[in-house]
């Protein structure tokens, strides 16, 4: 019965600052911006697809969490180019910065992350052809195309 799922909620410190950020970095579309609950929703992959709620909360109500945005692997590379040109640091799954994807040998998939202004964990991951092959683990895309 489940078809996906449809939204994920992240308290952020100061909405205006996430809200640039999700729309001008990440490039959601935003939905509604409720001040009086200083809240706002965002699209992913069109209207009323998946949505993403920020919430403005103290400091001490913020702690790290992990979204994963899926993109096409063709649009990968230039995902990280802009990320760079916007002043975002890009890391690989084990947090060491770089500008090379690494790829998830079990999904099989293409991935690259990194973080929001409150430090939330933010990924754009691209499903890859193919089978799944465990025994490659978690290495560089460049070892996959071998």
């Amino acid at each position: 019965m489940i078809q996906r799922l449809f939204e994920g909620h992240l308290n952020v410190a100061d909405l205006e600052r996430s809200m640039e950020f999700y729309e001008h970095v990440v490039g959601l579309q935003l939905g509604l911006k409720e001040e009086s609950r200083r809240i706002a929703f965002y699209f992913a992959g069109g209207w009323n697809h998946t949505m993403l709620g920020l919430w403005e909360k103290p400091q001490d109500q913020i702690w790290r969490q992990h979204l994963a945005f899926a993109i096409e692997p063709g649009d990968l590379e230039a995902a990280i180019e802009g990320l760079h040109e916007k002043g975002v640091a890009t890391k690989d799954f084990f947090e060491q910065e770089t500008s090379t994807p690494f790829v998830f040998g079990w999904s099989p998939a293409a991935a690259i992350y990194f973080d929001d202004p409150d430090g939330h964990l933010l990924e754009f991951i691209a499903p890859l052809p193919g089978p799944p092959r465990p025994e490659f683990g978690i290495q560089p895309i460049t070892e996959w195309a071998r």
